[in-house]
């Protein structure tokens, strides 16, 4: 349980820089014995080579500063709370246990005291209680997965003076550990799981798809061995119903394992309990390029190689990155050639994704000769074939990007009354499928075309609550981006699409577990995936102006900065290859933004920017 707010905080910081020797001690205020007490402060982000420990109670402390310290301690980078325990009885440490949960509050507990314990009579002076009080905004739970968590927070911590010592120490607390905003930042950061899709198609090439399950772990406190931890315990609860291992199941790091690191040509030796001794090559290179994928930005130079070890110590497997790349791919293993868009004669055209062309192509075919008028499209991820939408919403069409090549008939139809109760732009997934949601308010869907062709299968959606207003799939196949509309108000939510056998040829998908990943926000506008597990966003929060940013799947905010702002953006288009730039529609035409520059200009007319997906 962290701290933050306008006291001070005692802590000892150890700079790990060889040659740093700096070691700070902070002040202690004095405290007194009742009354409420004010949050402490929260400690500015450190740099990534100082670590922070904090100090164990002093003899005689009152219990406002038991408190407090107590809170202090959880925000340090103690790789056990060895220095929280000191603050706690004996049977209190035992019985609790850190690990539960992370809950993330605005600004941290504020703790209140109250004289007397619950159950105990008033007036006891040899017992305190404080109630630690704040706005919650998330929990990360003990399978380190983040989920937003708004309301209000409120537990009880219980003091009590052992008669052994005479020292105030606390025998009852919540589980799990509680903190700030920025201490959580500080403390923690995210990394990205990698599992096989169960249900969604190989990427190019053959290779197997990956998805990624982003997770929180102590960003000082081994992140490696806490990753690597994670990753064998296998995908977190929301994704497990689409997503596997290739670890056995009951896998586990060996018994005399602590802790693990990369040697000085950044391979990192792995040594397993005995449930992987008899795993065959295949199997243990699968899971060779899970760990490398998992591991691979989490260091300062990263985890270029791995060897799986026996339980008996001997050799299971090695790979490296060049092979891995071979067995795996993350999204769909290739990198966009174009990123497209609708131009003032209302064409569909392209423009090299790696270069700073602004002289816009008509794509080859049908959809890029002007005969069928468009307002929106979308291209597949081998870009092979695109679907345009009509300009009045109506028409679903679908043609292959081949010079000559024709467009049939609509393959959908919305009956809705307006262009805005029509048809959305339409997303295809790694299998080639197409999405696309009909806003017809007498008869909204989700709808699915195999190959983006026949007749379009409904999709179950037993959860969703409101109008589909945009629709786009991950390139993994097994998660998929929605902005809802529901009484006026816009929100983002991402869902699994889980599959069956389905009726009569066609398939039966649902989409389940659709969680909010923007609940701070009352619109949201336009969006796209930027990433394994990030997408980037257009929106703004209650009678607030228009904001660009990024958000996790999870709905938690990745490190770094928001996209420079921009003011009347309509849609946006991201690559989940992020070194692409993002491509944007604005008051100001079809603008980009490349990684450490300004959006520039590319066309005045131009709408509904796309890269392939």
């Amino acid at each position: 349980m962290g701290a933050e707010g306008g006291g001070r905080r005692r802590a000892l910081r150890v700079g790990a820089a060889i040659g740093c020797g700096a070691v700070l001690l902070a002040g202690c205020a004095s405290m007194p014995d009742s009354g409420d007490l004010r949050g402490v402060e929260s400690t500015p982000r450190q740099d990534a080579q100082v670590r922070v420990f904090a100090m164990p109670p002093r003899e005689n402390a009152v219990p406002a500063e038991i408190v407090q310290g107590f809170l202090e301690a959880l925000t340090s980078d103690d790789p056990q709370y060895e220095t929280a325990r000191k603050y706690l009885t004996a049977g209190a440490s035992r019985a609790w246990n850190p690990d539960r949960s992370t809950t993330v509050l605005s600004d941290g507990p504020n703790p209140v005291a109250a004289r007397a314990a619950v159950g105990r009579q008033a007036g006891d002076e040899d017992a305190y209680t404080y109630t630690l009080t704040g706005t919650r905004l998330a929990v990360v739970d003990a399978q380190h997965a983040y989920a937003p968590d708004a309301g209000t927070y409120s537990r009880t911590v219980h003091l009590t003076l052992e008669k052994k010592t005479n020292q105030w120490r606390i025998d009852a607390l919540p589980q799990g550990v509680v903190m700030g905003r920025s201490d959580f930042q500080r403390n923690y950061v995210s990394v990205n799981k990698y599992y096989f899709a169960t249900s969604a198609p190989t990427a190019a090439g053959g290779r197997l798809s990956t998805v990624a399950d982003p997770v929180y772990v102590r960003s000082k406190v081994d992140p490696v061995t806490s990753t690597v931890r994670a990753l064998l315990k296998g995908p977190t609860r929301w994704l497990d119903p689409v997503a596997t291992s290739s670890f056995p199941p009951g896998t586990a790091l060996g018994k005399d394992v602590t802790s693990l690191s990369p040697d000085d040509q950044n391979k990192l030796s792995v040594p397993l309990n005995d449930k992987a001794d008899r795993v065959g090559r295949t199997q243990c290179a699968r899971m060779a390029a899970q760990l490398l994928f998992t591991l691979q930005g989490l260091t300062p130079t990263g985890v270029s190689q791995v060897e799986l070890q026996r339980s008996n110590g001997s050799k299971l497997c090695d790979l490296n990155e060049e092979r891995a790349e071979i067995i795996a791919a993350r999204g769909t293993g290739t990198r966009p050639e174009y990123e497209y868009f609708i131009d003032g004669r209302q064409r569909l055209v392209r423009l090299p994704s790696n270069s700073s062309a602004t002289e816009p192509e008509p794509v080859p075919g049908a959809l890029g000769d002007g005969i069928k008028r468009l307002r929106a499209a979308a291209v597949s991820r081998d870009e092979d074939k695109a679907a345009g939408v009509s300009v009045d919403g109506r028409f679903l069409y679908v043609g292959s990007l081949v010079s000559g090549a024709s467009v049939g008939d609509a393959v959908l139809t919305s009956g809705g009354a307006s262009a805005d109760d029509r048809l959305t732009t339409p997303s295809w997934d790694g299998a080639g499928d197409l999405w696309v949601a009909d806003r017809d308010p007498g008869h909204p869907r989700l709808l699915l075309l195999q190959k983006g062709a026949g007749e379009p299968a409904e999709v179950r959606t037993p959860s969703l609550d409101g109008r589909v207003d945009a629709v786009r799939v991950a390139a993994d196949g097994v998660r998929i981006a929605l902005i809802v509309e529901k009484d006026g108000k816009t929100s983002l939510r991402i869902g699994r699409v889980q599959r069956d056998g389905g009726t009569g040829g066609r398939p039966g998908v649902s989409i389940l577990g659709l969680h909010s990943v923007t609940p701070q926000l009352e619109e949201v506008t336009a969006m796209s995936w930027a990433g394994d597990s990030r997408l980037v966003l257009v929106g703004s929060e209650a009678g607030g102006v228009q904001q660009i940013r990024y958000v996790q799947v999870d709905g938690s905010t990745p490190t770094g900065n928001p996209p420079t702002s921009l003011t009347g953006v309509k849609q946006i288009a991201a690559s989940e290859d992020e070194r692409l730039p993002l491509v944007a529609y604005s008051e100001d035409g079809i603008v980009r933004l490349s990684t450490g520059a300004q959006w520039q200009k590319v066309v005045k007319a131009g709408t509904a920017p796309v890269y392939p997906g």
